[in-house]
């Protein structure tokens, strides 16, 4: 079974839909950063797409490939399984500045335009919670994009959509998103019942799934980080030399023994310590052990003791699931060590596999936030493979 993913990022649904046995036709992602980790990982390394010949092996921008190759997309109707991805979700995130006038919003158009181009037989969509909920202007709440696109989509599918909580399918983070699922109408047997099915049947499917490697629901953060702390040692960061890179300590959870896996090496890929001022480690510290209720922003007292303006500072609690981790990790205290989590360690939350390997720079900022992607970001913005696995096991159910 094949599919075709749209906005892809660093490639998180794919690998989840990789594990789950399906193959990638190929991956649309405008970011180059994003798009060098995915090729990397699962084109270089895993050969998991059959990339046809008319469409460059590049990071590309949806419009420009509707553009171009409009006749080779419709070429693909009645050869195309599912397309699965949803457009970037920062005009309607909750953790952003939620713009309605956000351009980026306007790839939903695009979104819905490249379906009836290739019409596949599922779709698989994934937004931010906000998507749900209406813009306000003048006091006045607007219809949410998720009841128009499920309107939309609804006229040649059959769709569903629901809010899904990551963190109830055993990825360490409370991390809520909205998902939909569409069967086309002239599918064999398609029918309403079939697109919702397929909340229930991944609800049903969570612990036998989970207990088949070895985890639980509850998985937590140090479930999920405790063998990275930098108490276990430093080396010099073999991709930026003026680094310190932590070397792995010992494994010390399931969790932490599927995602490591056959991973010999001493130093974990992207583990590149921050380099933080001595007033910093002290403020972090004093933060650490002034916080009684964690995973929540810091007191107005710590604010005030530090002068902090920033707009979030939350000291992680190791014992509970993560709250859901922004592009910033700035955002965030480690929840034993007076520093901000490394990009191994957002991975992990995230779910992805330590063979995976990210591309490109570690953080950007200024204006340049709005043009680079580096690998925080890559991160935060990437749907958890442990997730993406267990859609792809119940879309193939959905054909049987």
């Amino acid at each position: 079974m094949n599919y075709i993913d749209l906005f892809a990022g660093c490639g998180g649904l794919s690998l989840g839909l990789y594990n789950a046995g399906w193959k990638g036709l190929f991956a649309i992602e405008k970011s180059p950063d994003a798009f060098k980790t995915l090729k990397h990982n699962l084109i270089d390394k895993k050969n998991h797409f059959d990339w046809p010949d008319w469409l460059p092996e590049a990071n590309l921008e949806i419009d420009s490939v509707i553009k171009d190759y409009k006749k080779e997309l419709q070429s693909l109707r009645g050869k195309v399984d599912m397309v699965a991805g949803g457009p970037p979700c920062q005009g309607f995130s909750m953790a952003g500045r939620r713009k309605e006038d956000d351009q980026r919003n306007s790839l939903i158009k695009s979104y819905i335009y490249f379906i009836s181009l290739v019409q596949p037989k599922i779709i698989f969509f994934e937004n931010v919670k906000g998507f749900t909920l209406g813009f306000e202007k003048n006091k006045v709440k607007g219809e949410a994009y998720s009841k128009l696109v499920l309107q939309e989509l609804g006229k040649n599918y059959y769709v569903k959509g629901q809010l899904i909580n990551f963190g109830d399918y055993g990825v360490p983070q409370k991390r809520t998103r909205f998902i939909l699922v569409g069967v086309r109408k002239d599918v064999a047997n398609a029918k309403q019942e079939t697109a919702s099915s397929f909340f229930e049947k991944i609800l049903a499917n969570r612990e036998a799934f989970l207990v088949s490697k070895n985890l639980t629901i509850n998985t937590n953060l140090q479930d999920a980080i405790s063998d990275l702390l930098k108490e276990y040692g430093t080396k010099q960061s073999p991709d930026t030399k003026s680094y310190e890179a932590g070397i792995y300590g010992n494994l010390q959870s399931n969790y932490q023994k599927l995602l490591k896996g056959d991973v010999k090496i001493a130093i974990a890929d992207s583990h590149r310590f921050p380099k933080h001022r001595v007033d910093i480690v002290a403020k972090f510290k004093d933060i650490i052990e002034s916080t009684s209720t964690k995973n929540k922003d810091i007191s107005k007292e710590l604010r005030e003791r530090y002068n902090i303006k920033k707009h979030t500072v939350i000291p992680l609690d190791g014992t509970l699931k993560s709250p859901t981790i922004t592009t910033l990790p700035d955002d965030y205290i480690h929840y034993s060590e007076p520093r901000i989590l490394t990009v191994r360690e957002y991975a992990r939350i995230q779910s992805f596999p330590d063979w995976y390997e990210f591309q490109g720079k570690y953080t950007t900022g200024g204006k340049l936030r709005i043009k680079e992607v580096p690998r925080y970001t890559q991160i935060g913005n990437a749907i958890p493979p442990l997730f993406g696995e267990q859609s792809g096991l119940i879309l193939k159910q959905l054909f049987s």
